[in-house]
């Protein structure tokens, strides 16, 4: 199966099928160039937003391809939500790979934060938004993370409102794990540091905004390692409730 993505693409209410829809021009350029789909093969399409579309390919055309919508299928989203708000770090490979595999896992929403031990502070979010929707056509994922513009950590933390609140930090060692803290069926927000760790300054506004400190284990893991650590976390907490 071959998932193509194309945000355009919706339905409201009840929907008469079939219907002809024109996927962009990105999507029907790979369609037609480099998987050489031919008119009447079948294809799949989603919107990023839970639905999942079957049609039959009417005309293969590098500007815009017909498509014959014959399926509809909405995908229910969970019961919780999972906000991993990530500091760059200098070697970006490792960030986009970050966003690749949280992508697989089913994050869905990725902030990049900027911190007073940030190294990195310039961040390209239009290629950081083509490695997510890449990972999701690969791994066949019908919601597609939402990648927010790069904020300071200081007014990410006064703005943002979620039920659970949590901050990863290296230096206690008497923090809970993230797993056993949190509470199954909320939206979740895990704050990771750069590779200099949070400064004290900002775990301590943090928590004065109830963040609370958390633990991803005994191993000091990288930066994106801890964030794909935290995803793991909230599902495997959320999954034994």
């Amino acid at each position: 199966m071959q998932l193509h993505y194309d945000p355009d693409l919706n339905v409201t209410g009840s929907v008469e099928l079939p219907f002809v829809f024109t996927m962009n021009e990105e999507e029907s350029w790979h369609c037609s160039k480099v998987l050489r789909m031919g008119a009447g093969e079948i294809i799949f399409i989603t919107n990023g937003k839970g639905i999942l579309f079957r049609g039959a390919l009417i005309s293969p055309t590098p500007k815009g391809c017909a498509v014959e919508i014959q399926e509809v299928t909405i995908h229910q989203q969970r019961n919780y939500g999972i906000h991993l708000a990530v500091a760059p770090i200098k070697n970006m490979s490792r960030y986009e790979w970050f966003l690749e595999k949280a992508t697989e896992l089913g994050c869905d929403e990725i902030t990049p934060l900027l911190c007073e031990h940030s190294e990195k502070i310039t961040v390209r979010t239009e290629r950081l938004n083509k490695i997510v929707t890449t990972a999701m056509k690969q791994s066949l994922c019908v919601f597609r993370p939402v990648v927010h513009e790069p904020v300071q950590l200081n007014k990410f933390i006064d703005q943002v409102q979620v039920p659970g609140k949590f901050i990863g930090w290296c230096e206690p060692n008497d923090t809970p794990l993230l797993s056993a803290v949190v509470k199954p069926g909320l939206n979740t927000l895990v704050l990771i540091g750069p590779e200099g760790d949070f400064s004290h300054e900002e775990v301590e506004k943090a928590k004065i905004l109830d963040f609370i400190p958390i633990s991803l284990g005994k191993n000091r893991l990288r930066t994106e390692t801890a964030a794909l650590a935290a995803c793991f976390s909230v599902h495997f907490a959320n999954r034994m409730m």
